[in-house]
């Protein structure tokens, strides 16, 4: 090389200087003419030198593949052997340049020289690969040429020039470098063609190449004709699905995450421990789904529904907890009371301790809210160590909630009643059905109905979701229900259930509750500590007797509730360290009493008698009240009484009137004399037959002057013979009557049973009296001494012997 021109020379095998050229994901090799695009300035001034130059020749070496994402190589980050090349044209552009290269021989780097503002350095000329095995490279070259002859058939308007240009070619190493020009080997392989020093190498790499080139391209080939085959006209728009479906088939890529859909639940398939009919089910829509590409619209729906089919329980079961002392302590550690309920779970955990194979029984739970119904399910689902799960009711008016939609409709899901089983994981759970007596029905159906087949135990061993369309047993399900009032439930939903009435709690048993319950979680809940936080029993019971009107507990813990968090800010703006509510301060917590309960009152005037009443929340006290209309005509009733509870006031006015004199009654008083019954609280609607006793003593006192004892309180419905028939809610009227101070209850004969519900602390304060006829009524409610009665009015017609004419009643009121 000249020094003064810097121009290079390859006289003879004297190493000289050249500007290098590095060149990204590319190698070029000698005899081959590539056109090459150079937009980094440093690569642009290497080539401005090498044009400076006569000759006109450029060093070309790859940079190596771990390093092809830097900007500008360094001259590690190059391989040592590249090629020399001549720049035979050249044209700039607004990014950059582009220039045409032919490759003239293989060069090595033996030291660099610079690196700014360009690459150059000092590199020898390597000699051409010499031949080994002349018949070794002769062999291998006629495989080349018949391979690239079988490779050329395969690919279509290839120009006659290149397939002359290869098959004429006597050189193999000219071959060989033409090859490695035109196939995509990845930079490895080709540097190791470019670095081989002898032919017989250099054509073992380019036949290897070029076998895995034409093994591919084969398979491509085979690939578009089965595409090709299945495919008409309505699947033109998935070819390329096609061909890679095809592609991982071939390549077997089924443990990458890459499978089929299908593949994948086949497998799901095959481990599942499903019954026969199911599986049978199962392996035909299977079957379907592997038949239609992924964008058809029934592709989803299939995979939907055999998702949920292998991810339900089918045969998984847990393992009941069959130690019954164990059973008994967690029972009584939730709930205080409610033995009867505790007694049922018990008798179930021993029957089935004697008989794994017997049915879940289905129960009922009725009673008013807060008692703990759904709480009790919990405890229940603990106590068996089974999953629990509820569901809701209350508004539900589609069958289809239940049941499931049929799959024909879009969106279609499978009912509430399967999803709730696939949640729990297995097939025997105790799933609550909240609130059953508040389902609706509409133009959808009725979903009471659908109950029918789902709570028979003779019949839901095969229960059938429109969805699943296979039979689920659910014989092996523990169901309970909850409801406030068994009247909307229908009769025959109600004779698939075993009732459990679960009446409202005594004062003692409220304060039972809060000490054990109550008290301790809202202490926690609100970040306090017992010490910091207490509360005398008198206290709760003002909170419970005035602050709250329910059967339950759950408005007295949301006021207890209300107490802890105005303790908690005192505590924490440091006002105090320890705060104890007494009964004389929680005024100044929950502000005045909000209700004002009834209570016995000390004397009665005649035409007063006590009675009383069921409600949702409970039993209440009511007062029934009448007094005579002098001139006044009829029976007029007032306080929103129902249509049964007038129909009970006209039987009572009957039956007195026909048995006047029996009573000690002037039967010119019915005659002369209006009546106006009332009932106080007139806002709130009363209806039902109960108060036929209190209506009849009522009005007894009124016309007899024979006032009742106040200490007395009854209940009952009566007939037009004279008879007293049973009626409901007894322990929930009988404590409200306790609570009133009442120590004397009538009660109808055949509800002498239901006493045995109440609690004995309460029965041992009470006076319980069995009647049969409202003869014994008036008997044992009025008092014996005869106050001074109102005298008749005798009309003109009486005195004349005339019967007058009947006067009409006048009922006001709802």
């Amino acid at each position: 090389m000249a020094e003064e021109t810097g121009t290079p020379t390859t006289t003879g095998n004297q190493p000289f200087e050249i500007a290098v050229l590095a060149l990204q994901n590319l190698n070029l090799f000698p005899e081959t003419v590539v056109p090459l695009g150079v937009g980094r300035p440093r690569s642009m001034a290497a080539v401005e030198a090498a044009l400076a130059t006569p000759e006109k020749l450029l060093g070309c070496i790859t940079v190596r593949p771990e390093r092809a994402d830097d900007t500008d190589a360094k001259p590690e980050d190059l391989y040592e052997v590249g090629t020399l090349v001549m720049i035979k044209r050249m044209e700039r552009s607004g990014d950059g340049m582009r220039i045409i290269a032919q490759g003239t021989e293989r060069i090595r780097i033996k030291e660099w020289k610079q690196t700014d503002p360009y690459l150059r350095a000092l590199v020898e000329i390597m000699p051409e690969p010499k031949t080994v095995d002349p018949e070794a490279v002769e062999a291998a070259k006629r495989n080349v040429q018949q391979m690239i002859q079988e490779a050329l058939s395969l690919l279509p308007n290839v120009p006659a020039e290149v397939r002359l240009a290869v098959l004429s070619s006597v050189e193999p190493v000219r071959l060989a470098y033409f090859l490695g020009s035109i196939l995509t080997l990845g930079v490895e392989e080709e540097q190791k063609m470019l670095e081989a020093d002898t032919a017989d190498e250099l054509l073992r790499l380019a036949h290897t190449n070029l076998a895995r080139e034409l093994e591919i391209m084969q398979l491509r080939t085979k690939i578009a004709s089965e595409a090709q085959v299945e495919m008409d006209k309505a699947q033109r728009d998935y070819v390329l699905r096609q061909q890679m479906r095809a592609i991982q088939k071939e390549l077997g890529e089924d443990e990458t995450g890459e499978m089929a859909e299908a593949q994948l639940l086949r497998e799901r398939l095959e481990k599942a421990d499903l019954p026969d009919e199911v599986r049978a089910e199962a392996d035909r829509e299977l079957k379907r789904l592997e038949r239609l590409p992924p964008a058809a619209p029934d592709y989803h729906v299939i995979r939907t529904y055999l998702d949920f089919v292998l991810e339900l329980p089918w045969r998984k079961s847990s393992e009941d907890k069959l130690d019954l002392p164990e059973a008994r302590r967690i029972l009584d550690e939730d709930h205080y009371g409610l033995e009867d309920v505790k007694e049922r779970i018990l008798e179930f955990l021993a029957v089935i301790k004697l008989r794994p194979d017997t049915k879940s029984p289905i129960l009922l739970f009725v009673g008013p809210p807060g008692v703990g119904k759904t709480s009790l399910g919990r405890s229940i689902a603990r106590a068996l160590g089974r999953q629990f799960e509820r569901m809701s009711l209350g508004g539900v008016r589609d069958e289809a909630e239940l049941r499931g939609h049929r799959r024909t409709y879009i969106g279609a899901m499978p009912g509430r009643i399967i999803q709730s089983i696939r949640r729990a994981g297995v097939n025997n759970p105790v799933l609550m059905l909240d609130e059953i007596d508040k389902l609706g029905n509409d133009y959808r159906g009725d979903p009471a109905a659908a109950l029918l087949e789902i709570l028979d135990p003779q019949q839901n061993n095969t229960f059938r979701d429109h969805y699943l369309d296979l039979p689920f047993d659910l014989s092996k399900i523990f169901f309970i229900a909850t409801a406030n009032q068994l009247g909307p439930i229908p009769a025959p939903l109600r004779d698939r259930m075993e009732i459990i009435r679960l009446a409202g709690y005594s004062d003692r048993e409220k304060l039972e509750i809060a000490r054990r319950y109550l008290v301790p979680r809202q202490t926690t809940e609100n970040g306090l500590n017992a010490a910091q936080f207490q509360i005398t029993d008198d206290a709760i019971e003002l909170v419970a007797a005035r602050y709250t009107r329910e059967a339950g507990v759950r408005q007295m813990e949301r006021n207890i509730g209300s107490v802890a968090r105005k303790v908690a800010l005192r505590v924490a703006q440091g006002e105090a360290e320890t705060v104890q509510v007494a009964e004389n301060n929680i005024r100044e917590y929950l502000g005045p009493p909000q209700f004002y309960p009834e209570q016995a009152r000390k004397e009665l005037p005649a035409g007063v008698a006590t009675g009383m009443a069921w409600t949702e929340m409970g039993g209440e006290v009511l007062f029934i009240e009448a007094t005579l209309l002098p001139g006044g005509r009829g029976l007029t009733i007032t306080g929103q009484l129902g249509e049964v509870m007038q129909e009970s006031a006209r039987a009572a006015q009957s039956y007195l009137w026909s048995h006047a004199a029996e009573f000690g009654i002037d039967p010119e008083i019915f005659k002369e004399y209006g009546v106006h019954l009332h009932v106080p609280a007139g806002a709130i609607p009363k209806d039902g037959p109960s108060a036929g006793v209190t209506i009849t003593s009522a009005l007894a006192s009124l016309y007899s002057g024979r006032r009742v004892r106040p200490d007395t309180a009854m209940t009952g419905e009566i007939t037009l013979s004279g008879l007293v028939f049973p009626i409901g809610g007894v322990k929930e009227k009988v404590m409200a009557a306790h609570r009133a101070g009442i120590r004397r209850i009538l009660l109808p004969s055949r509800n002498e049973a239901d006493v045995d519900d109440i609690p004995a602390d309460v029965k041992s304060d009470l006076q319980l009296i069995f009647v049969s006829t409202i003869a014994e009524v008036i008997d044992s409610a009025l008092e014996v001494l005869v106050a001074n009665p109102p005298p008749p009015v005798v009309s003109d017609a009486a005195r004349s012997g005339r019967r007058p004419e009947p006067e009409p009643l006048t009922v006001k009121g709802t």
